[in-house]
């Protein structure tokens, strides 16, 4: 975690494709961009507004929280 957000508060990410070039497994579910963490232990949901370059971070699981699929409700899904 403190890699990731050490790498996404400097971000100046307009869209998927530019966070893509940090994480290149981040995924877009519902209203959501999914971040693989700590070698796919954990995934971090977070709601991101780029026009004001605003990250909200919605969920923190688990690998089997997440495959349960309960967040995607905090997503739009």
């Amino acid at each position: 975690m403190r890699d990731w957000f050490k790498i996404t508060s400097k971000a100046q990410w307009n869209n998927l494709a530019d966070t893509r070039r940090d994480y290149p497994h981040a995924d877009l579910v519902g209203a959501c961009t999914v971040f693989n963490i700590a070698g796919n232990k954990y995934r971090l949901a977070i709601g991101i507004i780029y026009s004001i370059k605003r990250i909200y971070v919605r969920n923190l699981l688990t690998h089997s929280e997440y495959s349960k699929g309960t967040w995607k409700k905090d997503c739009g899904g």
